[in-house]
Protein backbone atom coordinates (compact mmCIF):
# COMPACT_ATOMS: atom_id res chain seq x y z
CA UNK A 1 0.00 0.00 0.00
CA UNK A 2 1.61 3.46 -1.15
CA UNK A 3 1.21 6.34 1.08
CA UNK A 4 -0.67 9.30 0.04
CA UNK A 5 0.40 12.79 0.52
CA UNK A 6 -2.41 13.27 3.58
CA UNK A 7 -0.65 10.46 5.85
CA UNK A 8 0.64 11.89 9.05
CA UNK A 9 3.49 10.48 10.57
CA UNK A 10 3.01 11.51 13.86
CA UNK A 11 0.01 10.91 16.31
CA UNK A 12 -1.42 14.40 18.52
CA UNK A 13 -2.03 14.24 22.02
CA UNK A 14 -5.07 12.81 23.40
CA UNK A 15 -5.99 15.26 25.44
CA UNK A 16 -5.09 18.75 23.48
CA UNK A 17 -5.78 21.06 26.64
CA UNK A 18 -3.72 19.61 29.59
CA UNK A 19 -1.58 22.38 30.79
CA UNK A 20 1.47 20.21 32.19
CA UNK A 21 1.49 18.69 29.00
CA UNK A 22 1.50 21.85 26.67
CA UNK A 23 4.20 23.06 29.79
CA UNK A 24 6.37 20.28 28.66
CA UNK A 25 5.91 20.35 25.28
CA UNK A 26 6.98 24.37 25.16
CA UNK A 27 10.16 23.60 27.01
CA UNK A 28 11.25 20.86 24.91
CA UNK A 29 10.00 22.82 21.83
CA UNK A 30 12.72 25.96 22.89
CA UNK A 31 15.27 23.77 24.35
CA UNK A 32 15.61 21.69 20.88
CA UNK A 33 14.98 24.71 18.67
CA UNK A 34 11.90 23.12 17.00
CA UNK A 35 9.77 25.06 14.46
CA UNK A 36 6.27 23.15 16.18
CA UNK A 37 4.81 20.93 18.09
CA UNK A 38 4.15 18.68 14.99
CA UNK A 39 8.28 17.93 15.10
CA UNK A 40 8.18 16.94 18.79
CA UNK A 41 5.06 14.75 17.93
CA UNK A 42 6.89 13.10 15.27
CA UNK A 43 9.15 12.17 17.79
CA UNK A 44 7.67 10.83 20.20
CA UNK A 45 5.76 8.51 17.61
CA UNK A 46 9.19 7.40 16.78
CA UNK A 47 10.10 6.48 20.04
CA UNK A 48 6.52 4.74 20.43
CA UNK A 49 7.35 2.64 17.30
CA UNK A 50 10.85 1.44 18.47
CA UNK A 51 9.08 0.36 22.02
CA UNK A 52 6.42 -1.01 19.83
CA UNK A 53 8.97 -3.28 18.06
CA UNK A 54 11.31 -3.87 20.99
CA UNK A 55 7.71 -5.36 22.73
CA UNK A 56 7.20 -7.37 19.40
CA UNK A 57 10.38 -9.37 19.46
CA UNK A 58 10.62 -9.58 23.19
CA UNK A 59 6.92 -10.98 23.30
CA UNK A 60 8.27 -13.66 19.86
CA UNK A 61 10.83 -14.62 22.29
CA UNK A 62 8.42 -15.47 25.11
CA UNK A 63 10.75 -13.07 27.06
CA UNK A 64 14.21 -14.20 26.40
CA UNK A 65 16.34 -10.84 25.82
CA UNK A 66 18.59 -13.20 24.14
CA UNK A 67 16.69 -14.59 21.31
CA UNK A 68 14.62 -11.47 21.06
CA UNK A 69 18.34 -9.70 20.83
CA UNK A 70 19.35 -11.75 18.10
CA UNK A 71 15.99 -11.51 16.52
CA UNK A 72 16.24 -8.18 16.04
CA UNK A 73 19.85 -7.88 15.47
CA UNK A 74 19.33 -4.86 12.31
CA UNK A 75 16.90 -2.79 14.57
CA UNK A 76 19.42 -2.64 17.58
CA UNK A 77 22.21 -2.22 15.31
CA UNK A 78 20.15 0.92 13.44
CA UNK A 79 19.78 2.13 16.72
CA UNK A 80 23.17 1.77 18.23
CA UNK A 81 24.40 3.40 14.72
CA UNK A 82 22.54 6.76 14.89
CA UNK A 83 23.57 6.98 18.27
CA UNK A 84 19.80 6.14 20.07
CA UNK A 85 21.13 3.10 22.05
CA UNK A 86 24.66 3.14 23.62
CA UNK A 87 27.21 -0.21 22.04
CA UNK A 88 26.17 -2.17 25.20
CA UNK A 89 22.76 -1.36 25.60
CA UNK A 90 19.95 -4.12 24.46
CA UNK A 91 16.16 -4.06 23.51
CA UNK A 92 15.15 -4.24 27.07
CA UNK A 93 16.81 -0.51 27.10
CA UNK A 94 14.80 0.60 24.39
CA UNK A 95 11.24 0.50 26.38
CA UNK A 96 13.27 3.11 29.10
CA UNK A 97 14.16 5.36 26.59
CA UNK A 98 13.07 9.20 26.46
CA UNK A 99 12.13 11.34 23.52
CA UNK A 100 15.15 13.49 24.60
CA UNK A 101 16.81 10.39 23.12
CA UNK A 102 15.36 10.60 19.81
CA UNK A 103 15.65 14.52 19.44
CA UNK A 104 19.15 14.73 20.57
CA UNK A 105 19.93 12.86 17.22
CA UNK A 106 18.38 15.50 15.34
CA UNK A 107 21.07 16.91 12.91
CA UNK A 108 20.03 20.01 14.50
CA UNK A 109 20.56 19.46 18.21
CA UNK A 110 23.90 17.37 17.03
CA UNK A 111 25.23 20.32 14.97
CA UNK A 112 24.55 23.08 17.40
CA UNK A 113 26.03 20.51 20.40
CA UNK A 114 29.67 20.48 17.56
CA UNK A 115 29.16 24.41 17.99
CA UNK A 116 27.73 25.16 14.34
CA UNK A 117 25.47 28.02 15.76
CA UNK A 118 25.12 30.18 18.68
CA UNK A 119 21.64 28.83 19.33
CA UNK A 120 19.93 25.28 18.50
CA UNK A 121 17.37 27.90 16.52
CA UNK A 122 20.81 29.35 14.41
CA UNK A 123 21.55 25.86 14.14
CA UNK A 124 18.21 25.15 12.25
CA UNK A 125 18.69 28.28 10.19
CA UNK A 126 22.24 27.57 8.95
CA UNK A 127 21.08 23.86 8.18
CA UNK A 128 17.79 24.77 6.04
CA UNK A 129 19.50 27.65 4.77
CA UNK A 130 22.21 25.04 2.90
CA UNK A 131 25.42 26.06 4.60
CA UNK A 132 25.92 22.88 7.02
CA UNK A 133 27.28 19.44 5.06
CA UNK A 134 28.59 15.98 6.57
CA UNK A 135 30.84 14.45 5.03
CA UNK A 136 30.78 16.82 2.04
CA UNK A 137 26.69 15.88 1.29
CA UNK A 138 24.85 19.18 2.05
CA UNK A 139 21.57 18.27 4.27
CA UNK A 140 18.85 20.41 4.89
CA UNK A 141 16.78 18.73 6.72
CA UNK A 142 16.90 19.73 10.83
CA UNK A 143 15.44 16.10 11.35
CA UNK A 144 18.34 13.96 9.76
CA UNK A 145 19.35 11.31 11.87
CA UNK A 146 22.62 11.95 12.68
CA UNK A 147 25.05 8.36 12.51
CA UNK A 148 27.90 8.70 15.27
CA UNK A 149 30.64 7.76 12.53
CA UNK A 150 28.94 10.95 10.52
CA UNK A 151 28.62 13.26 13.72
CA UNK A 152 32.32 14.51 13.71
CA UNK A 153 32.35 15.48 9.92
CA UNK A 154 29.79 18.36 10.25
CA UNK A 155 30.92 21.29 9.12
CA UNK A 156 30.40 24.58 7.17
CA UNK A 157 29.81 24.04 3.38
CA UNK A 158 33.13 25.12 1.80
CA UNK A 159 31.27 27.67 -0.89
CA UNK A 160 29.41 28.98 2.47
CA UNK A 161 30.43 32.69 3.28
CA UNK A 162 29.76 30.85 6.71
CA UNK A 163 32.97 28.89 6.16
CA UNK A 164 34.82 31.86 7.01
CA UNK A 165 35.85 31.59 10.97
CA UNK A 166 35.36 35.42 10.53
CA UNK A 167 31.65 35.69 9.55
CA UNK A 168 29.46 37.50 12.39
CA UNK A 169 27.17 35.12 12.63
CA UNK A 170 29.75 32.25 13.64
CA UNK A 171 30.12 31.04 17.27
CA UNK A 172 32.67 32.28 19.45
CA UNK A 173 35.38 29.93 19.11
CA UNK A 174 34.61 28.00 16.28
Amino acid sequence: MALGNNTKFYETPNHPFQGERIADEGDLVSRYGLATKEELWRAQSELRDYRREARRLLGEAQGDAEAAAEAGSEFLARLKRIGVLDDEESLDDILSLDVTDILERRLQTVAYRNGVGNTAKQARQFIVHGHVTIEGARVSAPSYKVDVAKEDSIEFDETSPLADDLHPERAEGQ
